[in-house]
C-alpha cells in the first residue's frame, strides 16, 4: 500500500473514532496532496508525499516557535499535535552518526574540496536524506566539514 492510500485509510478510520484532531489534520495533509496533483497534472509519487509532508512539518515547526514567542501557548498546542501526527508518515530518523557517515561518503565521492563545492555536496545527499533527517542540520554539518577541507 502506498503512502497516499494509507493515508486515506487513516482518514477513513479516523472519521470511524470520531477524532477530530487527527481527522483535520489528515484532511489538510490530503487536501495539500490533491493540490499538488491538480496543479501539476500528475499523481504523485510516496516521495513526493514525503516531500509535501517534510514541508507541512516545517512550517508546524515554525509556526510552533511564533506562537510561544508570541505568548499564545494555545495555538502552539494545536500545531505540536498536527506536528505529531504528521511525524508518523515521516520514515525513520537516521542518527548523527549515519548522518555524518552519509556527508562523509559524498565528500569522498564528489571530491569536494571547499566550501564553493556546498552545492554540488547538496545536490548528492538530498535525495539521500529527504525525509530522514534535517537538511538545515545536514547543511551545517556540510560547511563545517568543507571548512576543514
Amino acid at each position: 500500500m502506498g503512502l497516499k492510500e494509507q493515508i486515506t485509510e487513516d482518514m477513513k478510520a479516523a472519521m470511524r473514532a470520531k477524532d477530530a484532531v487527527k481527522l483535520g489534520a489528515i484532511r489538510m495533509l490530503t487536501a495539500a496532496i490533491k493540490q499538488k496533483e491538480v496543479d501539476e497534472r500528475i499523481d504523485v509519487t510516496d516521495a513526493q508525499v514525503l516531500a509535501i509532508i517534510e514541508k507541512m512539518i516545517k512550517q508546524r515547526k515554525d509556526s510552533i516557535s511564533q506562537f510561544e514567542a508570541g505568548g499564545r501557548q494555545d495555538l502552539a498546542d494545536i500545531e505540536k499535535v498536527e506536528l505529531a501526527i504528521l511525524s508518523v508518515y515521516m520514515p525513520a530518523a537516521l542518527s548523527d552518526a549515519e548522518v555524518r557517515a552519509a556527508v562523509t561518503d559524498a565528500i569522498a565521492e564528489t571530491g569536494a574540496a571547499g566550501p564553493q563545492d556546498m552545492g554540488k555536496l547538496m545536490a548528492v545527499l538530498k535525495p539521500k536524506l529527504a525525509g530522514r533527517a534535517d537538511m538545515t542540520a545536514v547543511s551545517a554539518l556540510v560547511k563545517a566539514a568543507l571548512s576543514k577541507a
